[in-house]
């Protein structure tokens, strides 16, 4: 059993599991941000990005690899997600801007699907890290003061404030002022109450995964006297 980040990082090899979900936290990530500009009505007035479908299991990964093995490494793989999507915007803004022949008719399309407006990039990369980080510490603390009981506690109490930071930042950033207070209430309201419910449901899942990983990997990090760092 690992105990604290001087074992983790005396341990620089990464296994093909943590590898394998690293990869799936990535592309959840990056899909998420490619199909938020597509809107779904769940019914009247009440209206969702589509990410909401995908991208709350990035918080359920996150959980998975701080339980497993700690702060450190799941602080890893955040930031490893956020560099992606910084290129993958690199990419759609040069894709976007290449000269194009006269006979292509879909320009306009790419430019709608792919174009990402400076304002709500910068909102969902500052909810994405504020959220995420902050999911993963208050669970590593709630780790250690529980001594690893009570996992669907901390998994959903974690997810209770990094969802609802997250989508507090996303909307205030992303809409404050292009639609009614009220309007704005409603999106981050149902949009937070979707996710949380997401995490809730799936908990059967976590335990399975979690519990899987810790036998395969032969490790249950606790963090104890772990300095939180940002990076």
């Amino acid at each position: 059993m690992n105990t604290d980040d001087n074992t983790q990082d005396r341990n620089n090899e990464y296994t093909g599991m943590f590898v394998g979900l690293a990869m799936v936290f990535v592309t959840c990530l990056l899909v998420s941000n490619l199909i938020a500009g597509k809107l779904w009505e769940v019914w009247e007035d009440v209206t969702l990005p589509a990410a909401v479908i995908l991208f709350p299991v990035t918080y359920i990964l996150a959980d998975v690899f701080t339980e497993v093995y700690g702060f450190v490494r799941a602080r890893l793989v955040i930031w490893i997600g956020f560099a992606c999507s910084f290129l993958a915007v690199f990419a759609y803004v040069i894709t976007i801007i290449l000269p194009y022949p006269h006979y292509w008719l879909d320009q306009s399309a790419y430019g709608v699907v792919l174009g990402i407006v400076p304002r709500v990039l910068a909102a969902s990369f500052m909810g994405y890290l504020v959220g995420e980080l902050s999911n993963s510490v208050i669970l590593s603390k709630l780790k250690v003061y529980t001594k690893g009981k009570y996992l669907w506690i901390r998994t959903i109490g974690s997810t209770v404030v990094g969802e609802g930071l997250d989508s507090a930042i996303f909307i205030l950033i992303a809409f404050a002022g292009t639609v009614t207070n009220g309007q704005l209430f409603k999106m981050m309201l149902f949009q937070y109450l979707f996710k949380l419910c997401f995490e809730v449901i799936l908990t059967p899942l976590t335990y399975w995964v979690v519990g899987a990983l810790k036998s395969k990997e032969g490790i249950d990090t606790y963090d104890y006297e772990q300095k939180y760092k940002i990076i």
